[in-house]
């Protein structure tokens, strides 16, 4: 299973200052926009300042989360990745960097504002504040240096980081310790932060301006925490009733179809998704007593699945240790809850056969269902 939550606050904070007119960026706030910026500024050839990407998942669906994992539903070895997606237009990026997320260990708004915004907008959190709202006081960051609080003694979780060597700049980072760190209220839930990782947050030999999607954008690719946990249950011994193997020799030509499936489905369903499974080409026999079918099944470790966005071709669930098909008595199966999935939208199932002779085969016949409100 691969499961999905949503962010309820993201921010990029700047420590510089404009180039053209001299605005200071470090009390600025850029709640509001569309795209979060992690990025290394340079001027005149040398290193001026860096801007950092903070993101919170506390909300409804994180609640959710807690309570299925106290209920069992999740199991406690589940594994969490921060996902961010690459928006256009990522510039001056060196071959090899280290990104890092940390735990934040203060409370933040993610405010009013956005980067084109004149006047400038304070409302909400900056380099500088956590919060500053007109008629108030500034809450500041509790650091000396006026910088966001993040890691500290009290914190056993420290930071997790993702390496990057000549390829995309998509952040896919594990911070399992980290959220079981939430989930086990170890400190309080304030969300993370992102930057460049150790010194190359400041040197003059690590270059990048990153642009990712943020919980504002119009696109399917807002920031999002990914659960993954291994749901299936064995296509084995008494699971599979009176089902017969399917032939996976690679000799054979077999033929996978949906089972009960409909056009559309409710955002909040968890859904079992079922296939039945035989020869594409069954031999004629003659026979002059009655005869029976059995119907077939994926053996274990044979069958596994992923879910396609029809618009953009985007991968939603990749095949992975994650998704492999499940059986019961009457056939296979896989679970997907949809409560993670953007509604109003198409996806298609595929998948993906494992042949005893070493091939692989992906079905790609269609399996499309929407997602409705």
């Amino acid at each position: 299973m691969h499961h999905f939550i949503y962010p309820t606050k993201t921010a990029w904070i700047s420590s510089g200052s404009s180039h053209i007119d001299g605005t200071s960026y470090r009390d600025q706030n850029f709640g509001k926009d569309e795209i979060i910026e992690l990025k290394k500024d340079f001027w005149n050839l040398s290193f001026d300042y860096p801007t950092r990407i903070l993101i919170d998942f506390k909300g409804t669906e994180f609640t959710n989360l807690s309570q299925s994992i106290h209920t069992g539903e999740i199991p406690t070895n589940a594994k969490f990745n921060l996902r961010l997606y690459e928006a256009e237009g990522n510039q001056e990026l060196s071959n090899e960097y280290k990104l890092v997320a940390f735990p934040l260990s203060q409370s933040w708004d993610e405010g009013l504002g956005k980067f084109g915004d004149r006047p400038k907008v304070t409302n909400g959190t900056s380099w500088e504040n956590r919060n500053n709202y007109p008629g108030s006081t500034e809450a500041t960051w509790s650091n000396a240096s006026g910088t966001p609080a993040y890691g500290g003694s009290n914190l056993t979780v420290s930071h997790s980081v993702q390496s990057f060597s000549n390829e995309s700049p998509d952040v896919n980072v594990e911070i399992t310790d980290m959220v079981n760190g939430w989930l086990n209220e170890q400190y309080g839930n304030y969300g993370l932060l992102l930057r460049f990782s150790g010194s190359q947050e400041t040197d003059s030999t690590t270059f990048g301006h990153l642009k990712f999607f943020s919980r504002n954008t119009n696109t399917i690719y807002s920031p999002k925490l990914e659960v993954k946990w291994d749901d299936h249950i064995a296509c084995s011994g008494s699971n599979t009733g009176s089902l017969l193997p399917l032939s996976m020799s690679g000799l054979v030509d077999n033929y996978i179809y949906p089972k009960h499936f409909k056009y559309s489905y409710k955002e909040d369903e968890k859904v079992k998704f079922r296939f039945g499974a035989r020869k594409r080409y069954i031999q004629k026999t003659f026979s002059t007593s009655v005869q029976t079918v059995t119907g077939s099944f994926i053996p274990e470790g044979s069958g596994s699945y992923s879910i396609l966005d029809i618009a953009t071709g985007e991968t939603i669930v990749p095949f992975s240790a994650y998704t492999s098909m499940s059986c019961d008595t009457e056939g296979n199966y896989f679970i997907q809850w949809l409560n993670g999935f953007q509604p109003d939208r198409i996806y298609k199932i595929l998948l993906k056969l494992k042949y005893g002779d070493g091939q692989e085969h992906i079905i790609d016949d269609d399996f499309e269902f929407k997602v409705v409100r």
